[in-house]
């Protein structure tokens, strides 16, 4: 994705964190990079004494308070500055800061939403909506973060599959399915869009391995079989 700039203010949440200004990197204390990746992620704002509780949360109050203080302090004052706005116990990111986890999200929403044209190549938007969410940071706030992102982009990604393949560009739409089962190997959909493109195509053998291989895997993982929606692409296929 990498960062939108407005004003040349940016913050990048997909594949990692950064912040730049104009182009240029800009270094921030652990602290400061923690608040602005939590302000970014709550467009409305947050309440101070909410913010210092989720992300201090095993220090007492006065010393969660104290680090938001310093982490608001670093955040304002190093290189150009982030644009905080404070409005009494209110805090929020100003929209002078584009971040990219925003712009990605509107991406996936139109992609959902059905793209009135699909793109000649697809690998800058499959390659955004295949980007983490801040990997690495193992926070606890960021858990149901995490978890709305990725919900998001794997429909996105399991639609543009489908239309792909009605548009009968089936690597593309190949490539995008199985980008979608790197996210969430167990979630049925996309494997079942795979087993879709491969019989549109022709490739009957291709789509029934495809089918027994998930098949075994789910009966290996979970114990459990695949949906009679994804055996009754392939029930005719299937040896008796």
């Amino acid at each position: 994705m990498g960062v939108v700039f407005w004003h040349g203010l940016g913050i990048e949440l997909l594949r990692g964190f950064e912040v730049t200004a104009e182009g240029d990197r800009v270094l921030l204390p652990v602290g400061a990079q923690h608040l602005l990746a939590f302000l970014a992620l709550h467009e409305g704002g947050v309440q101070r004494g909410v913010a210092a509780e989720r992300l201090w949360p095993d220090s007492a109050q006065y010393r969660a308070a104290a680090n938001l203080r310093a982490a608001l302090y670093h955040a304002r004052h190093h290189g150009p500055g982030m644009p905080i706005e404070a409005s009494g116990q209110w805090l929020c990111l100003s929209p002078a800061v584009r971040v990219d986890l925003r712009a990605a999200r509107g991406t996936a929403r139109q992609v959902v939403a059905g793209l009135s044209q699909l793109p000649s190549g697809c690998d800058d938007l499959v390659g955004d909506l295949a980007a983490e969410l801040l990997p690495g940071w193992g926070d606890e706030w960021l858990i149901t973060e995490r978890e709305r992102w990725d919900q998001l982009r794997l429909y996105a990604l399991e639609s543009l599959a489908r239309q792909l393949c009605g548009a009968e560009r089936y690597l593309a739409a190949l490539q995008t399915a199985l980008t979608a089962i790197d996210i969430d190997p167990v979630r049925e959909t996309a494997h079942r869009i795979v087993v879709e493109i491969h019989l549109a195509e022709g490739n009957i053998a291709s789509a029934l391995r495809f089918y027994q291989q998930y098949r075994s895997f789910l009966q290996r993982e979970l114990n459990v079989a695949p949906s009679p929606k994804m055996t009754g692409l392939v029930r005719n296929l299937l040896r008796t």
